[in-house]
């Protein structure tokens, strides 16, 4: 008869001490996966956008880490419960932290090669499967450490992953309302990083106090702690063609303000992304969607007096609106934009009635009547997909007057193979307007006008001689421009269905790889 193999004992009995550490530690590397789950997709959207893709790319990649973790966690603790391998474990997923904002780049760049569904998946897995994987051994490892009995199972199990998930809890809340908003990505991965080292220090030198053990333990995080403080200190705009005037974090992504070094002109950038340039010699924006945001509304509209801007960005449409003496409303979703385009694009903000929240929400409990709405709500490569839909059409039609316009800023093409974001939209426009217009000057901007005029007709030549000269002919070709769509390739949107993200992934990836590459000076 084979004799069963003694069970191997804990390398440290678990002193009250001992046990609150273990229960800190479990809080912390709680806290330390939602940072990294959520972040993650943050540190990526530069690159690779904040579409369905990504999110779900870095949801799939952290579930399955988990489960790796969680399986390989109980495994290794049947067959050597030594605490020591554990924290060595936690010490390893912040070293690779600190490697993961230095290469968050790169990474990002060279996954650029692929389609934005293979690239995110790709990227997130390099990035962060590995230390997801590392912290989410620690439930399971303590489980059967503060196990002594079968009759203690349930109250331990039960108390460590309440402990554990108020830890994530922690987390989510200080990742989305503390440090989002207030420090850069790389810093937030980094101090994440420095937690995690600091609770495997704290293990050997306190607990365990294993002091032969301690010196590799510093050794390895202090090369973990050099490389994520190069990643935090390279984590800037390499294009030697333009200097950064302003870098500032919020909830809805990095703003940056850079000047070109061989001229004047400045450029208002989210995520990396190119969202308006601006002369501020000329005081006039250089980026020629705005004269047709603004020129078609005038060119289409009987009379101006009352108008909506749904999305302000640095405030040059509004901005004009006022200047001529039309009563502006403006909803914008992300309050940290407003002082940048004070201090650095002039906005005059007591000229506007600027109102900070989602534009769907603004436009559902607005009861006031409007002669335009612009809706030019880009973040990055797209609009957000609930403000084009027939519901939320319908909304903002009640809000206009007999003959308003609705005039609409987007990214798509309208003709070939991948029309179906401009034909859904033209399509679902129809179903709630009489009319409906399409400008395009072949840049990528799409214009849209919708109105219950029975037909849309120029009723006012646009002011070319208001234009920048930078852009004075593309205004003039996109107002010559009446272009058509083929209905048939695109459906209704609506709030129960609206797959713009899938079908339209190839235009947001082109769009995306373009511009990211531009701010690389490539």
């Amino acid at each position: 008869m084979k004799a069963k193999r003694p069970a191997i004992p804990a390398n440290l009995p678990l002193t009250i001490g001992l046990r609150r550490y273990l229960y800190m530690t479990a809080a912390v590397t709680g806290a330390a996966i939602m940072i990294v789950e959520i972040l993650g997709a943050k540190m990526l959207a530069p690159y690779l956008g904040t579409s369905h893709f990504v999110w779900t790319a870095q949801i799939a990649v952290t579930l399955v880490a988990l489960a790796c973790g969680y399986y390989a966690g109980g495994r290794w603790v049947d067959r050597s419960p030594r605490l020591g391998r554990l924290y060595g474990a936690v010490a390893a997923a912040a070293v690779y932290l600190c490697f993961s904002v230095w290469l968050c780049e790169p990474v990002a760049y060279q996954c650029l090669e692929f389609d934005l569904a293979v690239g995110s998946l790709l990227a997130s897995a390099f990035l962060f499967f590995v230390p997801l994987g590392l912290l989410a051994m620690v439930g399971p490892f303590f489980i059967r450490m503060l196990t002594g009995s079968v009759e203690t199972v349930g109250g331990n199990v039960g108390r460590l992953t309440a402990i554990s998930t108020g830890g994530s809890v922690v987390g989510t809340v200080l990742i989305g309302y503390v440090l989002i908003p207030f420090l850069a990505n790389s810093i937030t991965m980094y101090l994440t990083a420095l937690a995690l080292m600091a609770v495997a220090v704290g293990y050997f030198a306190g607990p365990a106090r294993k002091v032969s053990k301690l010196t590799p333990v510093l050794l390895t995080v202090a090369i973990g702690a050099a490389t994520g403080f190069a990643g935090v200190h390279g984590d800037k705009l390499h294009n030697e063609e333009v200097r950064e005037l302003y870098r500032g974090n919020s909830n809805f992504g990095m703003l940056q303000v850079v000047e070109w070094t061989h001229s004047e002109r400045r450029c208002y950038l989210n995520d990396y992304l190119t969202q308006n340039t601006y002369d501020p010699k000329e005081r006039k924006s250089t980026s020629m969607y705005n004269y047709m945001l603004h020129g078609l509304a005038r060119a289409y509209t009987p009379r101006i007096d009352d108008a909506l801007c749904i999305g302000m960005g640095i405030g040059i449409v509004p901005g004009e609106f006022a200047r001529e003496g039309v009563r502006v409303d403006v909803v914008e979703i992300n309050p940290a934009v407003l002082p940048v385009a004070v201090k650095y694009f002039d906005l005059e903000p007591k000229r506007l009635h600027i109102h900070f929240g989602d534009g769907r929400y603004f436009v559902s409990r607005c009861k006031k009547q409007y002669d335009t709405i612009i809706l030019d709500a880009f973040l990055g490569d797209s609009s957000p997909s609930h403000l084009l839909t027939r519901e939320a059409f319908a909304s903002m039609r009640r809000l206009l007057r007999t003959d308003g316009t609705l005039v609409i800023n987007i990214f798509g093409a309208y003709r070939g193979e991948d029309v179906f974001f401009t034909a859904s939209l033209a399509k679902t426009l129809g179903a709630v307007f009489k009319s409906v217009r399409i400008h395009q000057a072949g840049t990528g901007n799409t214009f849209l006008v919708a109105s219950d005029q029975s037909s849309l007709q120029l009723r006012h030549k646009p002011d070319l001689d208001s234009v920048h000269p930078f852009v004075r002919q593309l205004v003039a070709q996109a107002f010559a421009t009446v272009a058509s769509v083929n209905l048939d390739r695109g459906i209704v949107l609506t709030d129960d269905y609206n797959p713009v993200e899938f079908y339209d992934a190839r235009n947001r990836e082109l769009l995306r790889r373009q511009l990211a590459m531009q701010m690389k000076g490539e």
